[in-house]
């Protein structure tokens, strides 16, 4: 029996090598440019990500993968899904309506934005709600139609699959799940019966929903649609495409009526599902087989022996060797990093060597293994010299942890003892007002900070010039009467990556840049080895801000389970163990903040839920070892201390015991978008801390009605008590500009002070 392999990716980074897609989504924006320049622009950008794919010799190129800003807006849009509030009269919708649900205008609020399952890329809710699904136009068949004839590539058309559209949006109840299926399913059948026309050959469809749980009944109505599918293109060759998890049910998946299935071997267990329940014969196995979201360099000898065990026990004949994911989740390439330390570059792997190294396994699965001697040499090498670095390894660092107890993670007295003392020091009035931590970052404080970096001005000068940025917000901020200051973040990059250059055990990037949310884009710092505490990080600015004004000024730290998730994270250590020697760092900073006067210390966690493995039953390990780890880094400080954290938007009520065994004495979590649903939990449970959910939305460019702020707060107040509740935005403002900034600030603090007015008058009587 023949057994071919095929090479295969499941998508390509958007954003270019350079960030060149952020510029010109930034530029239109800013209207610097008009959208002819922008389509030609991002055209030139996705045209050369396809034909590197093919000039590393991929055979099935995804096509359809590239996105304005998210490709779970792009369905909406091809489905005709928009809110009524942006008043859409039907047809193509154009770029202005496309980037108004994603960023909101004057008059309407933007979509929700939530976490796509565990990963930190952010995707825009769907909104079901009236909604008459239409197809506006076949996107994938363009896309797949401009590669063919721009670059005579036959690709693969990937489509987001009508099962997870469904399970992420909104808007309908749980009962009309299956017939809004039916609404979406002959839509989907038109998209595949014109690829096939088109003479496309294998379609992609991703259903990363099948790495949760779901109910039996899900399960064989997709496999009726699915079954519908094939019938009515009988000439494609459908993959159904599952990634970040094993399929949990994995059983009936198998016995879709498709010609490939996709599963994950890198996360989870598939090939213990394979073991046990078989493959098959008759289909082709897609094996997600080099890391998709990881950037560390694999044994190319180690991939090759699973191939090899894949082929053992079972009898397929063909299988596509792909990444596990999309590579969106990863940099570009590591050939622009000249500067890294060459022992840890020599560990990485970005989207071009994964690509690299799938064409080396293809090769080494239909040539064997001798073909590709040369490449197995390099690679071994190149992780000798990775691992055997002495930067990796901190004896003193692993001694201070095993002389840990769980008493060392938790703060002396509860929070109703706490508290009081808190308000004895901190005399903060009814409904105080914050913001969340970051102030803008100009375009000048950018310019100014790259300067430095690059040595065009003195560590003095830099310095000098934070401080005036500092003096000014702080003035700012006491001119709009905001009760707790903050220093504003103008010396960071990133609330991450700026830890990870002070950490030992971190090595930064130059261009490792991936997509958050929209042009967002952040740089996650690698963790080669064990990660120490070196010196203060954050003193020095926040004592400078306290010594400005009598108000109290947060001490600004990211929390040790975010710092984790949104790094990059060497495998060969335990997870759990790299988290909690973050957290003894932290420790340390949080008590030579304290030592330094600083009252009030915020240590953000907006990575925790999102961490949550899709398997749930995993599920308490990870919380129990977030809860310690926050523990750990926050219940050394005193009880008078105050401690805040702030999480951001996903589903929390799921994991509301664990925020509430966090300890914090007050969180903010993001909440705006999603219109007060998220006061639900609250109403459901009792919670004793104090509590600030955003009440308005940064993420949109727009200046927000005093009264949609003072809906939001009486919303939460019919849920929160009074004496509870604080009032602040639902993020960090380091991503709008200082008119905006200042507008909405000024309109938050107004709408404070009234409905404070209206609190205090009513306890009068």
């Amino acid at each position: 029996m023949t057994f071919t392999a095929i090479s295969s990716n499941l998508g390509y980074p958007r954003i270019g090598e350079k960030r060149e897609w952020k510029r010109a989504l930034e530029s239109f924006w800013k209207e610097e440019i008009t959208k002819e320049q922008l389509i030609k622009e991002t055209d030139k950008i996705r045209l050369k990500n396809l034909k590197k794919q093919q000039e590393l010799g991929i055979d099935l190129i995804p096509v359809g993968d590239f996105s304005f800003y998210d490709h779970v807006l792009d369905t909406s849009a091809m489905f005709g899904v928009i809110p009524e509030r942006f008043s859409y009269n039907g047809g193509k919708v154009d770029l202005e309506t496309y980037f108004a649900i994603a960023r909101g205008t004057k008059d309407a609020v933007a979509s929700e934005i939530t976490k796509w399952f565990n990963t930190n890329y952010h995707y825009i809710v769907p909104e079901l709600e009236h909604a008459q699904p239409i197809l506006t136009e076949n996107r994938p068949l363009a896309f797949y139609k401009e590669a063919k004839e721009e670059l005579g590539i036959d690709g693969k058309p990937v489509i987001l699959g009508p099962i997870t559209y469904l399970s992420l949006a909104k808007g309908y109840k749980e009962e009309e799940f299956d017939e809004l299926l039916d609404v979406f399913v002959p839509l989907y059948l038109q998209i595949l019966e014109e690829l096939e026309s088109a003479g496309a050959t294998w379609v992609q469809i991703d259903e990363p929903i099948f790495g949760t749980k779901l109910d039996d009944a899900v399960i064989q109505k997709a496999k009726k649609v699915y079954t519908q599918f094939c019938e009515a293109a009988p000439k494609l060759k459908l993959i159904l495409q599952t990634y970040f998890e094993h399929v949990i049910n994995y059983e009936s998946i198998i016995e879709f009526p498709v010609a490939a299935i996709g599963l994950d071997f890198v996360h989870g267990d598939s090939l213990q599902l394979i073991k046990q329940f078989g493959f098959p014969k008759d289909k082709v196995l897609a094996a997600g087989i080099i890391n998709g979201r990881n950037v560390w360099q694999e044994n190319i000898a180690d991939k090759l022996s699973i191939i090899e065990e894949i082929k053992s026990i079972t009898t397929i004949q063909d299988i596509i060797l792909q990444p596990s994911s999309s590579l969106l989740h990863v940099p570009v390439t590591k050939k622009l990093e000249v500067d890294l330390n060459p022992d840890i570059k020599a560990g990485l792997s970005f989207a071009d060597e994964k690509l690299e190294d799938i064409t080396t396994l293809t090769k080494g699965c239909n040539d064997g293994e001798h073909s590709i001697a040369t490449k197995i040499k390099t690679n071994q090498e190149q992780l000798a010299r990775f691992n055997s670095s002495a930067l990796r390894t901190n004896d003193q660092v692993r001694k201070e942890l095993q002389s840990l107890d769980t008493s060392d993670a938790k703060r002396p007295l509860p929070f109703n003892q706490r508290i009081k003392k808190q308000q004895h020091e901190l005399k903060l009035p009814l409904l105080p007002t914050t913001t969340i931590g970051s102030l803008p970052q100009t375009p000048v404080v950018r310019k100014t900070r790259t300067k430095w970096r690059k040595g065009e001005i003195s560590n003095e000068k830099y310095e000098q010039f934070i401080k005036d940025n500092i003096d000014k917000w702080i003035t700012i901020q006491e001119e709009l009467e905001l009760d707790v200051l903050v220093h504003g973040e103008f010396e960071r990059t990133d609330m991450v990556e700026y830890f990870g250059e002070k950490l030992n055990g971190f090595e930064v990037t130059a261009f490792g840049w991936v997509q958050s949310y929209g042009s967002r884009c952040v740089k996650p710092p690698l963790i080669f080895g064990d990660v120490s505490f070196n010196k203060a990080m954050t003193v020095k600015e926040s004592v400078y801000a306290q010594s400005l004004t009598e108000k109290p000024v947060k001490g600004m730290l990211t929390g040790p389970v975010t710092i984790l998730n949104w790094s990059f994270v060497h495998d060969d250590a335990p997870r759990f163990t790299i988290q909690n020697q973050i957290a003894l760092a932290l420790r340390k900073e949080l008590e030579a903040l304290e030592e330094n006067g600083i009252q009030i210390i915020q240590v953000d966690e907006p990575a925790l839920r999102e961490g949550l493995p899709l398997d749930e039953r995993k599920w308490e390990d990870y919380l129990e070892a977030a809860v310690y780890a926050f523990g750990l880094a926050t219940s050394a400080v005193k009880d008078s201390t105050q401690i805040h954290t702030h999480m951001c938007y996903s589903e929390f009520h799921d994991i509301y015991e664990t925020i509430d065994a966090l300890d914090a004495d007050v969180i903010s979590i993001e909440t705006s978008r999603s219109h007060g649903e998220m006061v639900t939990t609250f109403e459901e449970n009792t919670y004793e801390k104090e509590i600030g959910l955003g009440v308005y939305d940064i993420h949109s460019p727009r200046i927000p009605a005093k009264s949609e702020i003072i809906q939001n707060i009486n919303r939460a107040l019919q849920t929160i008590p009074p004496k509870q509740f604080w009032i602040n935005p639902d993020c960090g403002l380091k991503t709008r500009n200082e008119e905006e900034t200042i507008g909405a600030l000024k309109i938050m603090v107004e709408a404070a002070a009234d409905i404070r007015k209206e609190h205090l008058s009513y306890q009068k009587y």
